[in-house]
């Protein structure tokens, strides 16, 4: 079980100051051997704990209650994973010890088959695993999930700066569920085009969904936007298309958790509605997702698997009874959004418009040959 510590808001920002030393969302403390800190996003926004996950069991713990989410954020956790899995091994013989390699990479892979973040820090973490000896392989796993998280930083950066050209001043956004810092190493992917805009002096605004599971939209997005001083309504999920009808929205950005190499992409449930909702009132929709999120090995989002969640998030959510004993719930964690509904991919190589394979191949093919 892992451990919890508690930490004030002005300590996180403190710490994502530091830049390379530790985040708000995630750090890494200490040597090889030391354990992975994740902030409990499960808590949120009511109170902000560490836990301290000390164990492989805590870190697919962690990314399967969604104490640690979004896909950049759980590719980076993952891969610090695999440094914890391979702690006790360390006196095993070479044969025992990438045996246990592949043994944690697919324990920690069964934990969310949705994002596709994961499997790729997870090859990663393998191939650099599997060409070391049993003397220096926990200094290279550490320094290769440390660069995965730096990666991810200024992947967010590059993203914010790319993405903020699209929006103008004075004008209101929608986002849907939680792109941010909570959800990445770094500013996150849909919410970095909001900080970046900001930074540059532009005054917008901007709508949350409160989105379901776990309201994600409402505990995360509206807090952190709030924190970042960028000025957030909340809204219900339902309430979207009647505020796109009185002309109070003037685009929407989202993330993704995998992208197909034609530009469908899953994002959580209800992105597609929205996207529906946008196309009928002629608003862009944008999606913003760093090149690790693209599977060139998914011709379409037809074949991107969705994960389905423990009914009771719906009718007991944080505990509360909201619907009849025994009823049958449907609880998809994720939808897809088909290519023709998106405007353009914001990627930290660019700006994809139109979203077609063959421009997605184009701008990102050749940055994108680690993913899977």
């Amino acid at each position: 079980m892992a451990r919890s510590t508690k930490r004030s808001f002005e300590d996180l920002r403190s710490q994502a100051e530091l830049g390379n030393e530790g985040g708000r969302t995630l750090h890494w403390e200490g040597d090889p051997f030391g354990a992975l800190h994740l902030l409990d996003q499960t808590l949120l926004p009511i109170e902000e704990r560490d836990i301290v996950c000390a164990t492989v069991e805590d870190v697919w713990e962690a990314i399967k209650m969604l104490r640690v989410r979004g896909a950049p954020a759980i590719g980076v956790t993952a891969a610090y994973g695999v440094v914890v899995g391979m702690q006790p091994t360390m006196k095993s013989s070479p044969e025992k010890w990438r045996e246990r390699l592949n043994e944690v990479c697919e324990y920690l892979a069964s934990s969310r088959p949705t994002a596709v973040n994961l499997f790729w820090a997870l090859d990663r973490m393998k191939r650099i695993g599997s060409g070391c000896t049993v003397d220096n392989v926990m200094p290279r796993l550490l320094e290769e999930a440390r660069k995965i998280e730096h990666e991810d930083r200024d992947m967010c950066a590059a993203i914010g700066r790319h993405g903020a050209a699209l929006l103008a001043e004075g004008k209101s956004y929608l986002t849907h569920c939680n792109a941010g810092s909570l959800a990445t190493a770094g500013d996150g992917t849909a919410l970095s085009v909001f900080y970046a805009a900001a930074a540059q002096g532009k005054n917008i605004h901007v709508y949350a969904d409160e989105t379901r599971p776990l309201l994600q939209g409402a505990r995360l997005t509206s807090w952190e936007l709030k924190q970042r001083n960028i000025p957030v309504t909340l809204l219900c999920d339902s309430m979207a298309g009647w505020m796109m009808k009185q002309g109070r929205i003037q685009g929407v950005i989202t993330g993704a958790d995998r992208i197909a190499a034609n530009g469908d992409a899953a994002n959580k449930i209800g992105t597609y509605s929205v996207a529906v909702l946008a196309r009928a009132h002629d608003i862009p929709m944008y999606i913003a997702a760093p090149s690790s999120t693209f599977d060139f090995s998914l011709a379409s989002g037809a074949s991107i698997p969705i994960e389905e969640r423990d009914p009771q998030e719906i009718t007991n959510g944080f505990g509360k009874q909201t619907a009849p004993n025994g009823i049958a719930v449907a609880n998809p964690a994720f939808d897809v959004t088909p290519a023709e509904l998106i405007t353009a991919l914001i990627t930290e190589q660019g700006v994809i418009s139109p979203v077609t394979t063959e421009n997605i191949a184009r701008v990102l093919r050749d940055d994108a040959k680690g993913a899977p």
